[in-house]
């Protein structure tokens, strides 16, 4: 009853884990190698495949193993750890215990290598017979320590806060893990050995307490283990688990987490952004304005849920917010018709189609947002209007529908062959907005006809690559391809039914209940996309194309809705792709928003640090320019009577008196310096700088000089102060 029901529930997942199985086994046949003699992995394999001839048809027999015969584990409906958790969580993911499937595999691998001699020799010599048995090794230990745990692991923290809590647990299944834990510690090499305690609970509390001190410390009990990057974070859960506190299951984010598992979860991942996004300092009342702006400030729950159904393998993910969606997080539509997609090949290896809520306003947005940090920022286009002839907004932006689909189905010497189709609701407006941009580039597309359509070519003249575009308008859409016969091609599709859209392969693969309406959608061939990457090793590719492909492409549909975002899948290789999906809707738009912000703030600070320096050269004239940030600021002893030494002309958050000897001062993620060039007492020239904390705080460096000029650069963060010379090197800003 068991097994069939496995072999029913997990076809799509054990694919997944075939590939990454195979794909792990080529890698190591190839990376072990390249390590000590610097080859190429496609060379290496390319070497092992002429010497043991059969390792290939070896490895899809090898695939096909692991794809009917791997047992994994079964979705999980409830979570024991979860409600146990502090009610400070703020990101939490939870994973099967895949102990026995690895196992599993392993036995499959070793009854193959004797069955095989190809597979074999090329495992027994080399590399492969240092590197090989201790990759066995290591999936035996890992085994046996799953024996000890339950069905589950979880790992959860905070972000933010005066220490860290990241913790990793899981339901203990039998005595004796704290021994085997101990006994694996001991088997290390003495350079290999971590610094990492293993206690029991009674040890637990005999250690003096480390505050912020980070050291790895396992915890075991006789219901759970709990390991944690510090002594305090993981006596603090403990505490909890002896209370037998159930704080994280009455949050809102502890309650959507449950909801979750009521629906059968084999991973599951969630992030309270509103809870991060709090803790995120946005600095002056602009930057916050302009955050709004972007609609993330309002995001609420990430969840990405993955579980096994009869016969296929799902996963949903969902962005939430607070309230309706706004700005940027609302240019997604509403659910509608992808028309486009009857111009896409069902041979193509990648296709992605969105649906965009009114274009013209999205253009409005997206000036307000960049002209409030930089209002030279859309200069460059409005000269571009004036010398066209044309509006942006109005002429072009207004007669497209916000349907866009882009498709690639080759790339032949670097050369791709590619589609892609908007949506239009004026195409006449349009073709004549289009003729006025050519004619201001000197290029008049010629024009030939096929069958009722007209095709337009135009030469886009570059000094080094001119490029060539062919487009179309058919039946409210504009196909646009490098080629005429790639267009027509789109439109031989569309009027003949032949498209994706209409192929099984493609209908099959929607989610259940929904038909082809979305927001946005993502679809690919995992196989033939790996195929095309690998062409650079012949033996390597052609491996590939003989893997047995899934029984559907991966495919994600995205659906916008008031108060979320969606992304479904039915495809076990899409987990990942759903992944970037949302990560592409949220993350880099929330890391956008919070670097702009940053950036905006920094620049804002350094006119203040330039005014300031101007101002101090007025009033004290012997001395010149100030030769760093506390003879800007305030006097510390609270005196309100300026002084060349505190001349308080700027806020005491940027001008502190630790601001002295060369050492930074930091606001809104980025750190601030000035230094002066003096001589004899008198300072005649400055240079103010603003330098991201991280790389991820800010893209660019800022500075400026006596000539009152703010000037950037996408160096990395500094470490040491710029010189005024070197500063006036970098680009101004505009």
């Amino acid at each position: 009853m068991r097994d069939s029901e496995i072999a029913k529930k997990g076809r799509h997942h054990r694919f997944c884990f075939a590939a990454v199985g195979t794909v792990v086994l080529l890698l190591m046949s190839s990376g072990v190698t390249q390590t000590t003699t610097s080859r190429q992995p496609e060379t290496d394999w390319s070497q092992a495949v002429k010497k043991y001839p059969g390792l290939p048809a070896e490895f899809v027999r090898l695939m096909n193993k692991f794809q009917h015969d791997l047992e994994l584990p079964l979705p999980r409906n409830q979570s024991s750890l979860l409600p146990l958790l502090p009610d400070s969580t703020t990101y939490y993911a939870a994973f099967p215990n895949y102990g026995d499937a690895l196992h599993q595999a392993l036995l499959i691998f070793r009854r193959e290598l004797q069955q095989n001699e190809d597979l074999r020799n090329w495992w027994q010599q080399g590399e492969m017979a240092r590197s090989g048995p201790l990759l066995e090794e290591f999936i035996e230990k890992l085994y046996a320590l799953s024996q000890y745990v339950g069905d589950e692991v979880i790992v959860s923290g905070q972000t933010g806060g005066t220490a860290p809590t990241l913790l990793i647990a899981a339901e203990v299944r039998k005595p004796g893990l704290k021994d085997f834990l101990t006994q694996m510690l001991e088997e290390l090499p003495g350079n290999a050995k971590p610094a990492l305690l293993v206690l029991g609970p009674q040890e637990l509390a005999n250690m003096p307490a480390r505050p912020m001190t980070l050291q790895p410390v396992v915890l075991v009990r006789p219901d759970f283990v709990v390991a944690g990057i510090s002594l305090d974070a993981v006596k603090s859960f403990n505490n909890l688990l002896e209370r037998g506190a159930n704080q994280f299951g009455l949050t809102s984010f502890g309650q959507r987490l449950a909801q979750a598992y009521r629906s059968g979860v084999s991973v599951l991942v969630g992030a309270d952004l509103h809870s991060m996004l709090e803790q995120v300092p946005l600095g002056s009342e602009q930057n916050q304005m302009m955050f709004d702006r972007t609609g993330f400030r309002d995001a609420k729950d990430f969840i990405w849920e993955h579980r096994s159904l009869p016969g296929q393998a799902a996963s949903e993910m969902e962005l939430s917010f607070t309230g309706p969606r706004h700005g940027v997080a609302a240019w997604l539509a509403p659910p509608a018709r992808l028309g486009s997609l009857d111009f896409i090949s069902p041979e193509a290896l990648l296709a992605g189609a969105i649906v965009l809520k009114n274009v013209s306003e999205i253009f409005d947005e997206v000036r307000g947002i960049s002209t409030a940090s930089n209002p030279n920022a859309f200069t460059t286009l409005d000269q571009m209007q004036v010398a066209a002839g044309i509006n942006i907004k109005s002429d072009l932006l207004s007669h497209l529908t916000g349907e866009i689909t882009l498709e690639l189905d080759d790339v032949v010497k670097n050369e791709p062959k590619w589609r892609a189709v908007l949506g239009v609701n004026g195409p006449d407006r349009l073709k004549q907005t289009l003729s006025r941009i050519f004619s201001s580039l000197h290029v008049e597309p010629p024009q030939t006809g096929e069958d009722g359509v007209t095709y337009y070519n135009a030469a886009i003249p570059s000094a080094q690559n001119p490029a060539q575009l062919v487009y179309a308008f058919v039946d409210g859409y504009v196909i646009v391809a490098p080629t005429r016969e790639w267009a027509a091609e789109g439109v031989r599709l569309h009027r003949g039914g032949g498209s994706l859209a209409k192929s099984a392969k493609f209908t099959t693969s929607l989610p259940p209940g929904r038909p082809l309406e979305a927001s946005a959608l993502l679809y690919e061939d995992p196989i033939a996309m790996l195929t095309l990457q690998m062409k650079q090793s012949p033996d390597l590719a052609e491996t590939l194309t003989r893997l047995p492909s899934p029984t559907a492409p991966m495919l994600v549909c995205a659906y916008g809705e008031e108060q979320a975002i969606r992304a479904v899948s039915n495809s076990a290789g899409a987990d990942a792709a759903a992944v970037l999906v949302m990560g592409a809707i949220a993350v880099p738009n929330l890391l956008r928003a919070r670097t702009s912000a940053n950036e905006a703030s920094a620049v804002g600070t350094i006119r203040t640090i330039t005014t300031a320096q101007a101002a101090y050269a007025a009033t004290y004239p012997k001395k010149g320019y100030a030769q760093d940030l506390a003879s800007l600021g305030p006097d510390p002893n609270g005196s309100n009577s300026a002084s060349p030494q505190h001349a308080s002309l700027i806020e005491p958050a940027l001008g502190n008196s630790s601001c002295t000897n060369n050492l930074w001062c930091t606001k809104s993620g980025y750190r601030f310096i000035t230094t002066a060039t003096c001589k004899q007492g008198m300072c005649k020239e400055f240079v103010a700088i603003g330098s991201p904390v991280t790389a991820n705080s800010g893209t660019r460096n800022f500075c400026a000089t006596s000539d009152g000029v703010v000037r950037f650069s996408l160096s990395p963060p500094l470490i040491s102060p710029v010189s005024v010379a070197e500063c006036r090197q970098w680009t101004p800003l505009q």
